[in-house]
């Protein structure tokens, strides 16, 4: 069994099979490591395209099949991968958004870079705030654009211009 892609099946409806468990969410699924002659197990959020995870699965006593599913450890899985996704999201966000604050004291004025990555035409948007969360400038400008302390405050220097540098 190679395939670790969720059947339209058992999407719709509550499995616990040996080697398949899936709930309203989550379909787990053990397939045959194809690297050595382990067992690995695959978790899959329905709706998804692709396993949120596959790792190793424990051997059974036989030292030949895989250890069956069981109640503890599917739950064990979606929580890993609920995890691993939700690490994903976070890593995306922080490649999207970047904030920088410049200034002394009651002068300070947090510089933030949101990129949107738009497929046909990706851009990223520079905005201004002051301490009190007042938008002082927004800009667009290109997904490359590299925001640092020297870029913002340049920014700033410059009156906020419409085209930053």
């Amino acid at each position: 069994m190679n395939d670790i892609s969720p059947s339209a099946d058992t999407d719709a409806e509550n499995v616990q099979q040996p080697t398949l468990w899936s709930d309203d969410a989550w379909t787990a699924r053990i397939v045959k490591n194809e690297d050595d002659d382990g067992w690995a197990v695959a978790m899959t959020r329905h709706g998804d395209p692709e396993p949120a995870l596959v790792g190793p699965w424990t051997m059974g006593r036989d030292k030949k099949n895989p250890k069956p599913l069981d109640t503890a450890a599917f739950h064990t899985l979606v929580k890993t991968a609920n995890e691993v996704l939700r690490r994903h999201e976070q890593q995306l966000h922080a490649q999207l958004n970047k904030h920088v604050s410049v200034g002394d004291g009651s002068e300070r004025i947090r510089v933030a870079l949101r990129i949107v990555p738009d497929e046909d035409n990706p851009y990223a948007v520079l905005s201004a705030q002051d301490e009190s969360g007042t938008q002082l400038a927004e800009a667009r400008v290109a997904p490359t654009f590299k925001l640092s302390a020297a870029s913002a405050e340049a920014w700033i220097e410059n009156g906020y211009p419409a085209k930053p540098r």
